[in-house]
């Protein structure tokens, strides 16, 4: 079948967030074609290029999100007339509440949700419509018109009081945001040499990537599936708390909505984790529909530690990851101030690199703190060529792969305060080891009794789990055996892409035929792909030979109708 994969700053950019698993989850399905859409989220991803495709890769097609030059289209009156209908019940339902989790529940008590569902929708798609066939819509939603429609419904009976307190910057900021959030509908991707080709489109996250196959499904009947490793609204939640309450509100209802929309639309959603499920249950997703598909890791770099656990120091504690405020290593270097009480020759290894200037000014805080909490008493309290805590990064002569820095511990800590699927940790139980990890997020459900846990931002319980570890290293073998053992089965690439193709199976084969696609034979063809023109040998021919001759029985007959089968049946 032919895949329309849809990504936002992602595949197949080289910097792109998900790229490593899209790029998996293509090359692991080769017997498939892929169509991708890709939305580019910054000049400068655009010019650091694209990673090597593989053949089954058919095209590829890209949008700038950061940059959308004027349309040049103009309007006529009934045009003008139609956007501003569109656009101001767009801006009224926003203004009626957001769909936000902290409302859904007085929604639903008095039925309101799926009448402000359907308004936000009819509102969408009319914009979507209106866009199709004006030939763009950037000009009109940066018009004064928007302005004036956000204004009036600001200001409308029983709008939201944060919503009548907006002003002329916050309507502006507004307008703006949605302009920039609205793009994907003026472009040229729904008509049938497009998206409307694919059988199935594949969006790598929420929001923008799933835009674009939200109107492919509605203008050509595309299923829609979409895969969110991290909730694209929460990002949002935790991005927009330097703006007025009044900004925040309605863009809070904006993404909301379209979150829900989008999850009414999706025939599945596979989060990442139970507790990505949980977001979108709450977010409005129909828990039917939900398919948790953990990534896929690829495990080969560290088979070889898995496989040779004798290599870990009995006295070293290990720290991966990227250097920002959220990795709380403020807390486990105080931990580890207590662990050095109990086991003075304990070493803490931190190895990773700082994300952004942020992350930089970060490192180089903990660096002083590592320096106040152990000095060096040959070279001065701010010295730190013998202490105890090294911070070091991946390609230095102490760790030149990341399967080395792992080797290197006995235990490996996690101190996150907020974490999505805990990648690295899942690289340590590939390793074979034991690990002491912050109750964040998807930590549980990946560790799954096979490690220690403690809540986050509490140094004491960080510490005594790591002493507990540190003492018994018949323990640590134990639980590292384990982890890696759970590891190989839940989160490899090959059981996420057994999972994805399972599920393109599922979706295609209860959707009906969209088209009367036929072979050159007359034939018609239930995919866009058949399934035989990846089969090796020469019986493809020879069938298509007894066809014209009418024998087989089997093959003889009259062509029938092109309609959708079960999987099962599809695979017989």
């Amino acid at each position: 079948m032919r895949i329309g994969l849809l990504t936002e700053g992602g595949y197949p950019y080289v910097s792109g967030d998900a790229s490593p698993w899209c790029d998996r989850l293509v090359r692991g399905l080769a017997q498939h074609e892929f169509d991708v859409y890709a939305l580019g989220r910054s000049e400068r991803q655009e010019d650091e290029g694209w990673l090597l495709l593989p053949s089954q890769v058919r095209r590829v097609r890209t949008a700038p999100l950061w940059a959308a030059e004027g349309d040049g289209v103009a309007y006529g009156r009934r045009a003008r007339r139609q956007f501003a209908e569109c656009y101001g019940e767009l801006a009224a339902v926003l203004c009626a509440g957001a769909a936000a989790e902290g409302d859904r529940a007085s929604e639903r008590s008095d039925g309101s949700s799926a009448a402000l569902a359907d308004r936000f929708a009819s509102a969408l798609y009319g914009l979507a419509e209106l866009a199709r066939e004006e030939g763009g819509l950037v000009g009109a939603l940066r018009s004064e018109t928007a302005v004036r429609a956000l204004e009036r419904a600001c200001h409308a009976p029983g709008a939201l009081r944060t919503a009548h307190e907006a002003r002329v910057p916050d309507l502006l900021a507004i307008a703006a945001h949605l302009e920039h959030a609205l793009r994907p509908l003026s472009l040229d991707w729904y008509e049938d040499d497009g998206l409307g080709s694919v059988d199935l489109c594949h969006a790598a996250s929420g929001g923008a990537a799933a835009l674009p196959g939200l109107l492919a499904r509605h203008f050509t009947g595309v299923p829609l599936l979409v895969t969110e490793y991290g909730v694209r609204l929460r990002t949002h939640y935790l991005a927009a708390t330097d703006s007025s309450p009044a900004v925040r509100s309605l863009l809070a209802a904006f993404h909301g909505r379209l979150a829900a929309e989008i999850y009414r639309q999706a025939a599945y959603i596979t989060p990442g984790n139970a507790h990505a499920r949980r977001w979108q249950e709450r977010c409005g997703a129909d828990r039917t529909k939900l398919r948790t598909v953990y990534p896929g890791m690829d495990a080969s770099p560290f088979a070889e530690v898995g496989e040779s656990p004798e290599r870990a120091a009995p006295d070293t504690l290990v720290w991966v990851g990227r250097i920002e405020p959220v990795k709380d290593l403020v807390s486990l270097l105080h931990a580890f101030a207590e662990i050095r009480k109990e086991e003075p020759g304990t070493r803490l290894r931190i190895v990773g690199a700082p994300g952004g200037p942020e992350g930089s000014a970060y490192l180089t805080h903990c660096k002083a703190l590592a320096a106040q909490l152990f000095p060096d008493e040959a070279d001065g309290p701010h010295a730190v060529g013998d202490n105890p805590v090294s911070f070091e990064e991946i390609g230095g002569p102490e760790t030149p792969t990341l399967a080395d820095a792992y080797a290197s511990g006995a235990v490996i800590v996690l101190s996150s305060v907020v974490e999505g699927f805990p990648i690295s940790l899942v690289e340590a139980m590939f390793c074979g080891r034991a690990t002491v990890s912050t109750d964040v997020g998807a930590v549980v459900e990946v560790i799954g009794g096979t490690g220690l846990v403690v809540p986050p931002r509490n140094p004491r319980a960080l510490a005594e789990a790591c002493v507990a570890l540190l003492r018994d290293p018949e323990r640590r073998e134990r639980l590292g055996a384990a982890a890696r053992a759970r590891a190989l089965e839940l989160f490899t690439v090959e059981q996420n892409i057994t999972a994805f193709h399972s599920i393109y199976l599922d979706i295609v084969s209860h959707c009906p035929d969209r088209r009367a696609a036929l072979d050159d034979t007359g034939d018609p063809l239930p995919f866009a792909v058949p399934a035989e023109a990846h089969v090796p040998g020469r019986w493809t021919a020879a069938a298509s030979r007894m066809v014209a001759r009418g024998g087989p029985g089997w093959a003889a007959g009259p062509p029938v109708r092109a309609t959708r089968v079960p999987a099962a049946e599809a695979v017989r």
